[in-house]
Parts: structure tokens; sequence; C-alpha cells
């Protein structure tokens, strides 16, 4: 649901790269994944935004030393514990795998992860040949979204598929 960023003052607070729409999901059972390791439950102590970005108080990390030690750390909420999506929506995780589609039909390749870096959603795609495609999920690029085939439909901006495909 998001990345913990720097810690925010001297006593543990956290900035979160919050890539979910609602905030609301920081109220719910949380789990914290650093790196490899398994994901292990934490408990939110207190939440509350700062500039347009929720800030994150956890049981345990009360100065700013144990805070930077979490930056980076990927913040999951269980599947159970989301709510269901809109019938015109879907979640992230979902796409994962699915195919993915030009307009006029054919196949560029598979959704491989999302990335956001600098809070812009990136998709890597991997190509049939196992090439690497970092396409900007912007809503003017994605056509088409069926979750229960799995597939998408992207109409990439001009330019793009040249510079990672060559073609």
């Amino acid at each position: 649901m998001g990345t913990l960023a720097r810690p925010h003052g001297i006593k543990g607070e956290l900035c979160i790269d919050w890539h979910a729409d609602s905030p609301l999901l920081l109220h719910t059972p949380l789990w914290l994944r650093q790196g490899a390791a398994p994901p292990r439950r934490v408990r939110p102590l207190a939440v509350r935004s700062h500039k347009g970005r929720p800030l994150l108080v956890l049981e345990g990390v009360d100065n700013r030393t144990a805070a930077e030690a979490l930056r980076g750390a990927a913040l999951l909420v269980r599947r159970e514990d989301l709510p269901p999506p809109d019938p015109d929506e879907v979640y992230l995780h979902d796409l994962l795998g699915c195919a993915v589609f030009l307009p006029d039909g054919g196949r560029l390749g598979r959704l491989d992860h999302v990335e956001f870096p600098a809070g812009q959603e990136v998709w890597s795609i991997r190509t049939d040949d196992d090439r690497e495609v970092l396409f900007p999920a912007r809503p003017e690029y994605i056509l088409q979204l069926s979750p229960h085939i799995p597939a998408v439909t992207i109409d990439p901006p001009e330019g793009l598929l040249e510079i990672y495909l060559g073609e």
C-alpha cells in the first residue's frame, strides 16, 4: 500500500509514500516487509496527514534512528482487510503477471512489477523476448483493464517503445 520514506522529526514519525486511494487503510492491520525478509505485523499508534502525505507512528519506533532503519520498507495490508474494489476498479496486485497488449491487438508482454519513483506509477513490462519496458501508468495511456482475463491494453506515448525495443 505504500513505502516508508524518511523520518519526520525526532520522535519516530515516518513519512509514507502512499500508493492507495484511501489513508483509512492505515487503520487496518498492517504488515511491514524489509527487503526479502518475510512480512511482519506492525502496530500503528498514530496516523496523521502533513502536507497531503500520511505520517505514521509505529509501536517500538520512538526515535529518528529507529525510523531511519525502516526507510524503504514496504507497508502491506492483507487482501482480506481490503474493501472490495468498485466494479470499474481493480487492485494493482491483481494485474501483476497479466498480458499487456497494444491498440492493434499485438502482445507486448506481461506486467512484471510496479514501481513508484518520485510518486509516479511506473509499470515494468517484461516482453516475450525478456526485455523490460518501463511504462508510465497514466490514465490517458491505459485503454482497457480486464482483470478477469487478465489483460491490459495500453497506448504508450509516442517514441516510448522505440527507446526500449529499438523498433
